[in-house]
């Protein structure tokens, strides 16, 4: 069976950066699964698995623009410690912060005197991308699935309840409203 859209697979990779320096790997842990075409990969990522099929091992470069998109000066500013309430800030924290684009994850990258430099650009924003994958399976996405937008597998719903992570759940999701998702 072909990698299309509305197809869930389940793939290990590895990824990294355009000077060599590994960032993510799956390989020594567990396998990522996902629905094609539900927003889950970068764009270039997703692109790049279509009519892939099980045992298809390959590199693919991914550009920027086809990644986490391009750095955008306007989306780092300063702001008043004061807005951190109480919470000792150190350069690398990160925060979700409620914009006018609605909730945004935000780096603390500076702290000048009572102001706190913060940046909004996703921390992998025009860098381009190396990524080495192996497809493990391939199959049809459940009625479910599709409705939830994300994997049931037997151990669990196959997705990461974490804040890092870029699905999120809304209160209506019955998979992990009844417990058949692991946390």
């Amino acid at each position: 069976m072909k990698i299309a859209d509305k197809k869930v697979v389940k793939m290990h990779y590895s990824v990294m950066d355009q000077n060599q320096n590994a960032i993510d790997s799956s390989f020594d842990n567990e396998p990522l699964e996902m629905i094609i075409g539900s927003g889950f990969l970068i764009p270039g990522l997703e692109k790049a698995l279509l009519e892939k099929t099980v045992g298809d091992k390959f590199t693919v470069e991914v550009p920027a623009i086809d990644g986490y998109g391009e750095r955008h000066e306007g989306l780092m500013q300063a702001v008043s410690k004061d807005m951190f309430e109480g919470i000792e800030v150190e350069v690398g924290m990160q925060f979700r912060a409620t914009t006018d684009q609605g909730e945004q994850s935000v780096t603390v990258i500076e702290i000048q005197g009572d102001d706190v430099v913060i940046d909004g650009n996703h921390p992998l924003s025009g860098i381009d991308l190396t990524f080495d994958v192996e497809v493990l399976e391939v199959r049809d996405a459940t009625e479910e699935e599709l409705t939830h937008g994300h994997v049931h597998s037997a151990g669990g719903c196959g997705h990461d309840h974490s804040e890092d992570h870029s699905h999120q759940h809304g209160e209506d999701d019955d998979c992990c409203s009844t417990g058949s998702c692991k946390s």
